[in-house]
């Protein structure tokens, strides 16, 4: 099998055709992770969580998004919301314990987004953080990196 690939890879380079290869994925340096695939961007007390491209790739196309309401306290480790694929639903997780202040009101018409821009355009909720200590509880980009190697090793 894998000498097929690589021969399939040299002749598609020899005829200047692209190949796609889904390897690992894409895993942003500045965020911080949780265990459950979710991800946060902390800026000062502010912090935008989302689902990893990982954890996208693994849904296949996102086709709904539950958000909660502005206002609602979300907890570290528990779930806020949901995401539904074309192949399962999924809760979605708080990174950070605090107060959502704002949501992604783009995802109720565009759920793909979730999908086609997952740390940029897909992000889910905005929180106001009410323990930064907590943070030292997520998985910096290296150790999640190594976490999906893992965990994509045991399937």
């Amino acid at each position: 099998m894998a000498s097929r690939l690589l021969w399939a890879s040299r002749a598609a380079s020899h005829l200047r055709i692209s190949v796609s290869h889904r390897g690992f994925a894409t895993v942003l340096k500045d965020l911080k992770y949780c265990d459950s695939h979710e991800w946060v961007k902390v800026e000062g007390s502010s912090a935008t969580v989302g689902i990893t491209d990982h954890a996208q790739d693994h849904l296949g196309d996102v086709v709904y998004v539950e958000l909660p309401e502005v206002g609602a306290p979300v907890t570290q480790g528990e779930g806020f919301g949901a995401v539904e694929s074309v192949k399962a639903t999924s809760d979605i997780n708080s990174p950070v314990s605090g107060k959502v202040v704002e949501v992604n009101e783009e995802l109720s018409n565009s759920p793909g987004l979730v999908n086609s821009s997952p740390y940029e355009k897909g992000w889910i909720i905005k929180v106001e953080i009410s323990d930064a200590g907590q943070l030292n509880n997520l998985m910096d980009a290296d150790k999640y990196s190594k976490f999906c190697e893992e965990e994509d090793a045991k399937h």
